[in-house]
């Protein structure tokens, strides 16, 4: 049934569908008994799918990327498709449209999207405003970036704005400092503003914490760093105490595209099936590197359970999707965790934390 709606939806705009559909599917989750029975239908409850991390407990290892919902407008409503968890933003210091339109693509040849989408969102405040009304139902991450017009020698103090503004709200944190979108952004991954940046923040995350559980700081990690740099990066998690990584952002790398006009499209980040190969090499790699103490959130082109078994076979401890559910729909989230189940009991793990890095046990 899918895919008879999907044909009609990719006849338009990628962003206004994108808006169409969760607008309508939020309104329908409004009231809390519809929200109660979607979550009936649609979770699957099973402790083979369950693990704790950094003191949370996630139902399932399926979560919702950043950039979905940029604004924390639909949480619950996501959360009522049955995600272990839901991970907003990016989320910036002040308000900004972001980059103009058309600035979202689909490569359907590719099972791909192209974006460049520049952090659009109404700012830390409006979120927080947002999420203080809000009786929050999933895990929640929370995505945070820096503002567009701040030069990069004051990125502390705009990551920093975002952090005290939605701190309270979040299970956990990830300081975006790879997208391709934001002019300069991914220069942060260096060693020296890194270390400068995750070190600040996380002295500030430990503060607002005080008294109370300290909220996990995780870092997301771009696709196109080679070995040396991703050592780079894994450094300054150890020296600063970072709680994880998230692997990967989207790609700047056309190589293999089969989708016609791609250069014609502009610049921007593909996500989908294309980064598929990537993620999991770079998720192998932290895994092997940190002996796999340094917790991983797999993302890039994570259709099916198969593709979400391989990324916690190869180090990650939970998977996010993003393209995936674009092209799979609504029900993929129930759909993947039954066929994990499946290939769990298939292949002798007890549980989903008995898969994460099997691959280099054997």
């Amino acid at each position: 049934m899918y895919r008879a709606v999907r044909g009609v939806l990719f006849g338009l705009d990628a962003e206004q569908a994108h808006y169409l559909v969760m607008g309508a599917w939020s309104r329908l989750m409004r009231p809390a008994p519809i929200r109660e029975l979607a979550q009936r239908a649609l979770r699957v409850d099973d402790p083979r799918l369950g693990q704790k991390l950094w003191g949370v407990h996630f139902a399932n290892p399926v979560g919702l990327a950043a950039g979905f919902d940029k604004d924390a407008r639909w949480v619950n409503a996501l959360g009522a498709l049955g995600f272990g968890h839901v991970e907003v933003g990016t989320v910036t210091a002040l308000a900004q449209a972001g980059n103009p339109r058309p600035r979202l693509f689909r490569l359907t040849e590719d099972e791909a999207l192209l974006n460049r989408m520049g952090f659009n969102n109404g700012g830390s405040q409006a979120v927080a405003r947002r999420l203080e009304e809000l009786r929050v139902e999933p895990v929640l991450g929370i995505n945070i970036g820096k503002s567009k017009v701040t030069p990069l020698d004051r990125a502390r103090e705009d990551y920093a704005t975002t952090l005290r503004e939605l701190h309270r709200f979040a299970d956990y944190l990830v300081v975006n400092v790879s997208s391709p979108n934001t002019p300069g952004l991914r220069s942060l991954q260096e060693k020296a503003p890194l270390r400068e940046l995750l070190g600040s923040l996380q002295a500030l995350n430990a503060s607002l914490s005080e008294g109370t559980r300290r909220t996990p700081l995780l870092v997301k990690m771009a696709p196109d760093l080679g070995e040396g740099a991703i050592d780079d990066v894994l450094e300054v998690v150890a020296e600063v105490g970072i709680d994880g990584v998230v692997a990967t952002n989207t790609t700047i790398s056309r190589q293999g595209l089969r989708a016609p006009g791609v250069e014609e499209l502009g610049a921007g980040g593909v996500s989908g099936r294309p980064l598929a190969r990537r993620s999991r090499e770079v998720i192998g790699y932290i895994y092997r590197r940190t002996r796999g103490e340094v917790p991983i959130v797999g993302v890039g082109g994570i259709f099916d359970a198969e593709d979400a078994l391989e990324a916690l076979e190869a180090g990650a401890s939970l998977v996010q999707v993003w393209t995936g559910f674009v092209y799979e729909g609504p029900l993929m989230v129930r759909r993947m965790q039954l066929e994990l189940l499946e290939l769990l009991e298939r292949r002798g793990y007890a549980s989903v934390s008995e898969a994460v890095g099997a691959s280099h046990r054997r």
